[in-house]
């Protein structure tokens, strides 16, 4: 949703939204615009709207593909409808650039690898299961049971899947929210009165959420990036891949800004995936199902640092393990 253009919506059922940040790289890939789009995460922003148009996407590792401005854990990747495109798009987009100080170095990955990883790529693997992250909305029945079908299909592959403990907590998800509402904050007040006015009443009220508090609220609040990733790498260290839902739910209305229409929780959803953000780890999202009303559910597919060809194999042998998939959504017919 947004003040400055029409609102977009998810293909799969108008009503719903496509989520965001990346909302129109994942209504597009999944309308079918074209076969190649990109998107930017720094707390999901590729994961949730290829989650919930039923497409897939790809966080690299923080620095794989270059971005600019670079910023704690912001990430740009691929979204398309296959595992192979993603690969064929990380070719490219992985080259080193030197504008990003946080690029990664040059390495030579093969990429061309990746579609033809098969089931087998799983036998052996240590896969951990999170479906509680110890904070945010609660799991919906839908997306737990999608999830784990997804983790029965890895044990039959081969994989020993352990459960995980919650290793998130409220104050890593609330410090993070208010550091970047005070940045938003800090942002909208140096706006000439009447670009301020433009911006989204929603966005406006969350930012200035921030207004009172004080220098060492907003210290305190920039220490739970650092917290979230210590805890992140070290529940992740035992594993070779984890896999979670993306989301605890699936798309919501169209016209609401985030899934509780709130301000005072609009980052209630992203707490399976902003870890890796703050982790530096490669994440994807696969679709592993739908609901009864046909929304698509996406399976999130973690690696270790610096494994992003790792996780499009993950990806790629899962992709030949789901079940069949539903024809793409089709334009609705012309009256």
């Amino acid at each position: 949703m947004s003040s400055f253009h029409a609102l977009t919506r998810n293909p799969w059922d108008l009503s719903t939204g496509p989520g965001g940040s990346s909302a129109g790289a994942g209504a597009a890939a999944a309308a079918g615009y074209g076969p190649l789009h990109i998107g930017t995460d720094i707390g999901g922003s590729i994961r949730l709207p290829a989650s919930w148009c039923g497409v897939f996407g790809l966080k690299p590792s923080l620095g794989r593909v270059p971005i600019d401005p670079p910023y704690t854990g912001r990430a740009a990747g691929p979204m398309t409808r296959s595992v192979a495109d993603a690969a064929l798009m990380m070719q490219v987009l992985s080259q080193p650039d030197a504008r990003d100080s946080m690029s990664l170095p040059a390495q030579s990955i093969a990429w061309h690898e990746a579609p033809s990883a098969t089931p087998d790529f799983f036998k052996g693997k240590r896969i951990g299961l999170l479906l509680d992250t110890g904070c945010g909305l609660p799991l919906d029945d839908e997306v737990r049971a999608a999830t784990n079908a997804a983790a029965a299909l890895l044990e039959n592959a081969g994989a020993e899947v352990s459960p995980m403990r919650p290793f998130m907590t409220r104050e890593m998800l609330q410090g993070m929210d208010f550091f970047w509402r005070m940045r938003s904050f800090a942002d909208m007040q140096s706006l000439p009165a009447e670009r301020r006015a433009k911006v989204l009443p929603y966005i406006r009220a969350w930012a200035e959420g921030a207004a009172d508090l004080s220098g060492r609220q907003v210290f305190d609040a920039s220490q739970q990036f650092h917290l979230t990733r210590v805890a992140t790498v070290r529940a992740c260290n035992p594993y070779d891949f984890v896999i979670s839902p993306v989301a605890p739910h699936v798309a919501f209305k169209a016209e609401w800004p985030s899934p509780t229409n709130d301000p005072d929780t609009a980052l209630e959803h992203i707490g399976y995936t902003v870890p890796f953000n703050m982790s530096e780890q490669p994440a994807a999202s696969v679709n592993c199902g739908y609901t009864r009303d046909g929304l698509p559910i996406g399976l999130q597919i973690v690696g270790a640092r610096f494994d992003d060809l790792g996780v499009l194999k993950a990806s790629r042998a899962f992709e030949q393990m789901r079940g069949a998939q539903r024809a793409w959504p089709e334009p609705p017919a012309a009256h």
